[in-house]
């Protein structure tokens, strides 16, 4: 009897072995068949007589989300967006550098608090983008690149253009995606705008491969062979391929919500806000200084303006906080920032971070008391273990954090004579710079008497385009911003090139400005085949080259260290002539013709007319420029 007994369980394994293996199969059959896209195929349905075309899910998103513009070089992956998004309103604006195209919705971005949108093809057209989506991430804009690919099973086997793009912007972007399926179109963009101006702004990546974008009948015709399939092997790869087809295109036209999805912006807390209000409120000698973050949405620029004229406090203003008190504002100090900020009790580092340009935090006094307010927690605590420490670190959103503190601190004043103290400090390096316009140069122009005489005629309504070294260093501290989102400059990457691009956008955002963009010779040579763009598409900007032969910031540092001026030196190109053959005006303003008011009146005329303009300013090579360009 124990012999029967116990032999009883090996009787049984083969039965349950048998069901094992069943149940193995039919679970790899059943993840089989869901791979393939089978039981979605059974409840949605492919319409096959449809012309509809991925490209124009693209485009009722981007309308969906508010977007005017979108900034592109063509290329056949992805026409169907660009054709799309044309009938439905959006502009097209194609550019002559696919670099210039995501500069432009990075413009687009700052000055609307949006989501500014590119579009470029394949391959190489997505790495020619490589540098302006890296300006984006670290100057915290919200771009959307759109990027053609290789259709989904020509992928990985030698296809026209086919790089693994999705490898080449995962470390530069917040969000990155390929479609696969055409109704996965509207989901993934939704969730890449949002994620785009959620947090921490910055740019997102969708891969769009062109099976996902063209209609049926033609992705058909490509994809599935027009004779019958012979044989088996052949019969099956016909069936792998109808059904890889039926799964890219059911349920594609099925309506689904477009608009646009909650953000998710970090607020401080009503705790955190109280104690910076105690520490302030103790201060002798407060300092604020206030960077782009400051200007995200949700807070409007004139509402952040009344809470840091309540808060008294008088501040420097970086990126595109630039601007935000108008010209020549009591509370706004604009030189000395080291000095000032060794002598304050408090600071106040709102949108701000202490990497090079707060010299990592050194500039910092380690007996005052640092608050420093940003959205990226990271970022606020950069450089805080070695050179510095902050009293209280506030992960939140800027403008919202300084509207809620001025509340907090109504009716508290402070000692007019710190603010005193740091404007006579502006006052003498303002007569420095009038002594150095005064200076004789050895030929050509003063790029100092010259940047003056800007300052002195540029319209209230103006927006600054900045793109260069040693030119755009003097403007910084000589051209004042009219107003809040009047400043436009490429970020702590320091890109040149970003001028034609920065400054398209900031036109087609704001066609009643003029835009004035000024250029380093050097910089200038990236931007100047765009003009042709400014042509084709009736936008007038004027372009100021400062025009001194040569890299001079790099050399004024070359030669002394290295003795040597090697690939530095450039020459007075005729840069307006250049322009004028591309159809814009072109102005000369040199030693013989020096009457600098006079040539910049004309070049304004003529913009005003509907004119872009390049107007040559050929200057002399001086020892006496700071060169340094504030935050």
């Amino acid at each position: 009897m124990e012999t029967l007994t116990a032999a009883a369980p090996a009787g049984s394994f083969f039965p349950s072995f048998l069901l094992l293996a069943c149940g193995t199969l039919v679970a790899a059959l059943l993840g089989c068949a869901h791979r393939l896209g089978l039981f979605y195929q059974l409840m949605h349905k492919v319409d096959k007589a449809s012309i509809q075309h991925g490209g124009e899910n693209v485009a009722a998103v981007l309308r969906a989300h508010g977007v005017r513009f979108l900034f592109t070089l063509v290329g056949g992956h992805i026409s169907p967006i660009l054709v799309a998004c044309e009938k439905l309103g959006i502009r097209v604006v194609d550019t002559r550098h696919e670099v210039t195209a995501v500069f432009a919705a990075d413009a687009v971005a700052r000055l609307t608090g949006t989501v500014g949108v590119a579009a470029v093809t394949a391959g190489p057209g997505l790495t020619n983008t490589v540098t302006a989506v890296k300006n984006a991430q670290i100057a915290q804009s919200p771009v959307l690149l759109l990027g053609g690919a290789a259709s989904t099973l020509l992928q990985n086997r030698g296809a026209l253009q086919a790089i693994d793009q999705m490898a080449l912007f995962r470390p530069l972007c917040k969000f990155c995606a390929s479609v696969r399926r055409v109704r996965d179109i509207v989901p993934t963009l939704r969730a890449a705008m949002v994620a785009a101006q959620s947090g921490t702004p910055g740019p997102v990546f969708v891969e769009l491969p062109v099976d996902v974008l063209y209609p049926y009948f033609i992705v058909q015709k490509e994809m599935v062979p027009a004779k019958p399939p012979k044989g088996l092997v052949a019969r099956m790869v016909t069936w792998y391929l109808e059904n890889h087809l039926a799964n890219l295109f059911a349920g594609a036209w099925e309506p689904r919500p477009e608009g646009p999805l909650p953000l998710d912006i970090p607020q401080a807390s009503p705790q955190q806000v109280q104690r910076c209000v105690e520490i302030l409120s103790r201060a002798k000698r407060p300092l604020v200084v206030l960077g782009s973050q400051a200007l995200l949405p949700p807070t409007p620029a004139d509402r952040l303006r009344t809470a840091v004229e309540t808060l008294g406090i008088p501040c420097f203003l970086g990126g595109m906080a630039r601007g935000l008190l108008g010209r020549n504002h009591p509370l706004h100090i604009r030189q000395n920032r080291s000095a000032a900020l060794k002598k304050a009790d408090v600071v106040l580092l709102a949108g701000i971070v202490c990497d090079f340009r707060l010299s990592y935090g050194r500039v910092l006094s380690r007996s005052s008391k640092i608050i420093i307010v940003n959205r990226n927690r990271k970022e606020m605590l950069m450089n805080s273990d070695m050179f510095w420490k902050p009293q209280e670190a506030v992960q939140g959103d800027v403008g919202s954090f300084v509207v809620t503190l001025a509340e907090g601190l109504k009716g508290q004043t402070w000692a007019s004579d710190w603010a005193e103290e740091l404007r006579q400090a502006d006052r003498q390096k303002e007569q420095t710079f009038r002594e150095k316009a005064l200076t004789p140069v050895g030929q050509h122009l003063n790029p100092v008497r010259v940047l003056q005489l800007v300052e002195e005629i540029l319209p209230d309504n103006t927006i600054l385009v900045v793109d260069g070294g040693d030119f755009v260093g003097t403007a910084a501290h000589l051209v004042q911003p009219r107003g809040p989102l009047r400043w436009l400059d490429p970020g702590a990457f320091g890109t040149l090139g970003v001028g034609a691009g920065f400054a398209l956008g900031a036109k087609l955002c704001r066609p009643d400005a003029e835009v004035w963009c000024l250029f380093g010779d050097g910089a200038f040579g990236y931007s100047l085949i765009e003009f042709d763009t400014f042509v084709r598409h009736k936008i007038p900007v004027i372009a100021l080259v400062g025009n001194d032969a040569g890299w001079t910031q790099i050399s004024r540092e070359q030669v002394p260290c290295l003795g040597s001026n090697v690939a530095c030196g450039l020459a007075y190109t005729d840069y307006h002539k250049a322009a004028m053959g591309l159809g814009a005006q072109g102005l000369l303003l040199s030693r013989e013709k020096d009457q600098v008011v006079e040539v910049l009146r004309d070049a304004q005329q003529q913009c005003r007319d509907g004119h872009p303009v390049v107007v040559n300013i050929l200057i002399g090579r001086t020892d006496f420029r700071d060169g340094s360009i504030a935050v």
